[in-house]
Order: C-alpha cells, then structure tokens, then sequence
C-alpha cells in the first residue's frame, strides 16, 4: 500500500472518532492491552508522561515535550487529532513518523490486529508506542484521548500524571456531572506516582484528593504551587490591535520566560506545565532549558491552531476551542478585539454533537458600535454541523446577518474578500474547521 492508500484504510475500515464522533467510543483497555502484548510492551522501554483534561492538554503536553527536548532528551510526542496530516500525532523530538513507518507498521500488524476489530485510536496509540520504542526516545508525553479511566493510553505506568482542568464535555460518555467526568479523568491516576492538578473546582477537588489518597499518589495544585510571579505581553503595534503576539511570565524558579502561546487560557496552561517539570525525575530542566522550551515550543514540537496568527492585514488567526470551556475564554479575547474598535469576521463551524447553544450564547453578538460579521461553515467530516443548520439556530440566537457556506474555504475567501486590511478575521469553533483552513493555506 501506499501512505495515502494505508491512511483510506486506517479512516475508512477502522471507527473514526474524529470522523463518526461516540459510535467510534470503545470504553475498555482490553483489545488495547492484547496489542500490546503482541507488540511487546513497548512503552516499558522509555519514561512516559500522561496528560489528561478538558482544555489545555494539547497545550501543556506540548510545552512539557518541548521543555525536555531543550533539555537534552529525546523526546516522544503523541497527541491528537491531527490537524493536517496523520503523521502530526506522533512525533520525535519534533519531526513527524515517517510514511514509511505507518505502511509499515499497518501492512506487518493487520493480519493480526484485524480480528480484534480496533478503533483507529487503539490501532494508533499501539504504533505510536511501538515507534516511540524503536526510534529509542527517553521519555513519551502521552495525551489521552477521550475521558482518562478507560481511554487506551491509560496501559501506561507514567512518572507523572497531569490534569489540566475538568470541564462539561462528552456528558454522554463521560459523566454528566463535573464530579462524573472527573473521575473518568482522574482514572489516569497511577499508585504512588505524583499527580499535578491544573486547575480545579469545589465539585472537583474532592473527587482528585479521593483518588490521590487511594492511589498513595502524592497530589501537586498548580494554584498552590504558582510558578508565575506576574505576566505581561507584547502586542503588534502594526495592527493596532490588543491581541498579544506574545505571553512574558516572571517566574519563580525559572527566571522570565516567553511564549508564543498566549491568553489567558495558556497562562493556566503555563503554570501547570512549570508545576509539573519541577516535579518530573530527569536532570537538565534548567533556567535555560525550560526559556527555550516555551520560546520555541511551535517550532520544537510543531504545535498548530492554538490563537495562531496565520496572516497580517488583515490580521488572520485561528484556534481549535471548540467546546464551553475552551470558548469562553476564546470569546472573551474576541469581545476584546471588538471593544479595540477592530471589524470581527468570524469564520465559525462546529460539530454536530458539541452544545451548540451554550457555545451559540457566547459569541459576540450584535451591538452598537460594534462590526462583527458570521461566515457560517461546515468542516470536511461527518460530525460537522451544516453550515445551513447552525446559521438557523445561529438566528434564532440573535446571532442574525450571517451567511452559510458550503465549505471552510469558501467562507474564509468570503470573508478574505470583505476584510479591510485593519480588520480582524477569526477562524474556529472546531478542530475540524481549523485543520481545513491550514490545509487549504498550504
């Protein structure tokens, strides 16, 4: 087979959570742990880290992998779902797994994974773990994918375990209670290992505390154990515009570090990840390596999609928030921009089995003084929204004036077309839309 050929095969015969949504759900570690037995083991073979949560997770396994490669270690890196390409998702001190190696690994392990009848997660988190193993990293920061307690990277016996922060999302599959789904999340939480809470809430500290305390896991806040002394930002004086091209934390234990990922959902994002190294059991993370970790993170790691500015005049940018939690923070900078007296141009799909009219009550909405404009879209997989759909419940949300358009790239030339160039176009509300917005820039 060839790599396009291997990729049909692994999205069309196996279920495709980013494609099909919950029927892809397969709860249980039990075809997981058979692979891996077959397999040999393999994540036996180097450290693991493990990163679970609602929002942020993406983020802060990023930034701890680009933290240890500045470090010296060589450095696996599993995360999903891809943006543009498969090979995104599983990655070596920031160079992507080589075509070459998923043919491979499908084309020699079908014959045996084919009757256990795998989820395109199962069959993923097996290769990159047997890769991680073969290309001889030192360390694997592993991201879970759905959930935590029964997710299939949860096989691992991590160094560390890391929560980011618990949300309502997945309600069907995960628990419909903050308490419900952080116990699902907290299932990553191994005996005796410690375990670094991101952020937290009264219906979700107790249940981690419980979890700790069962496990003998020693239990870390980042909110009690802040890094960051104070923050500061850079805007760009050539758009005029509040949005920060860059985030400055004075630290601690680490001196003043920057990063290109800003806001304030990555200051959280921040202090978790600098509560979480101080924790970790390798030598090098020194002043220096943890500056040029959040300095370089984009190009050490080839993080994507996070506020990203992918344009200037006008000034483009694009992020993959795409449920409550991660959205409010993301319309507030977008309530920011227009309080700038900027013209907003937003660009917005969602998926099908997101809560459409929580996310719908957050966006800016029409106001004096205020020029905000809806490019309404529907990203290229089947759990997309219809762009016709979400522009109707879209008006009956007071969100009226928008336009629906068949694709992402049709909405974003549409709206290309009508930004003056001190506008502002956005582009967002999904993974989904944003992997077809940089998809079709390149």
């Amino acid at each position: 087979m060839t790599y396009q050929e291997t990729l049909q095969y692994l999205f069309v015969k196996t279920p495709m959570f980013q494609q099909i949504g919950a029927k892809a759900y397969k709860p249980g570690l039990q075809v997981t742990e058979t692979l891996d037995a077959h397999l040999g083991h393999p994540h036996r073979n180097y450290a693991t880290i493990h990163v679970a949560g609602t929002n942020g997770k993406g983020s802060t396994a990023h930034l701890i992998a680009a933290t240890l490669q500045s470090a010296g270690l060589r450095v696996g890196l599993y995360t999903s779902p891809h943006l543009v390409d498969f090979r995104e998702r599983i990655r070596v001190n920031g160079d992507p797994v080589s075509e070459k190696y998923v043919v491979d690994f499908v084309e020699r392990e079908r014959g045996f994974f084919e009757p256990l009848r795998p989820s395109f997660f199962e069959i993923t988190t097996a290769m990159a773990l047997r890769y991680f193993a073969d290309a001889e990293v030192d360390v694997a920061v592993i991201e879970v994918g759905l959930g935590g307690r029964l997710d299939c990277t949860n096989i691992i016996s991590p160094v560390l375990s890391v929560i980011t922060n618990i949300s309502l999302e997945h309600t069907a599959l995960l628990g419909s209670t903050l308490a419900e789904i952080a116990a699902e999340k907290g299932g990553i939480i191994k005996p005796a290992t410690p375990v670094v809470i991101g952020e937290r809430t009264p219906e979700t500290a107790a249940v981690f505390s419980r979890l700790a305390e069962e496990k003998g896991a020693p239990l870390f806040w980042a909110d009690e154990d802040d890094e960051i002394i104070d923050f500061d930002n850079t805007s760009l004086p050539a758009d005029g515009c509040i949005y920060a091209e860059q985030e400055t934390y004075a630290t601690r234990s680490y001196g003043t570090i920057s990063c290109p990922l800003t806001g304030r959902c990555q200051r959280l994002n921040a202090r978790t990840v600098l509560c979480a190294l101080s924790r970790l059991p390798f030598e090098g993370i020194t002043k220096e390596a943890v500056a040029q970790g959040f300095r370089d993170v984009e190009r050490l790691t080839g993080l994507r999609g996070r506020w990203q500015t992918v344009a200037h005049r006008p000034l483009t940018i694009c992020d993959v928030g795409h449920n409550p939690g991660g959205l409010t923070l993301t319309a507030a900078r977008l309530h920011d921009i227009l309080a700038a007296g900027k013209r907003l141009h937003l660009v917005f799909g969602m998926a099908e089995d997101k809560d459409i009219s929580t996310v719908l009550r957050l966006l800016p909405h029409p106001a004096p003084g205020h020029h905000i404009y809806y490019y309404w879209a529907q990203a290229s997989v089947r759990r997309a929204l219809p762009a016709e759909r979400l522009k109707a419940i879209a008006d009956e949300y007071g969100l009226t004036g928008g336009t629906a358009y068949p694709d992402v790239p049709a909405a974003y030339a549409a709206a290309r077309a009508a930004a003056a160039p001190d506008d502002v176009i956005f582009v967002g509300g999904s993974c989904f839309v944003v992997a077809d917005f940089l998809g079709a820039q390149e």
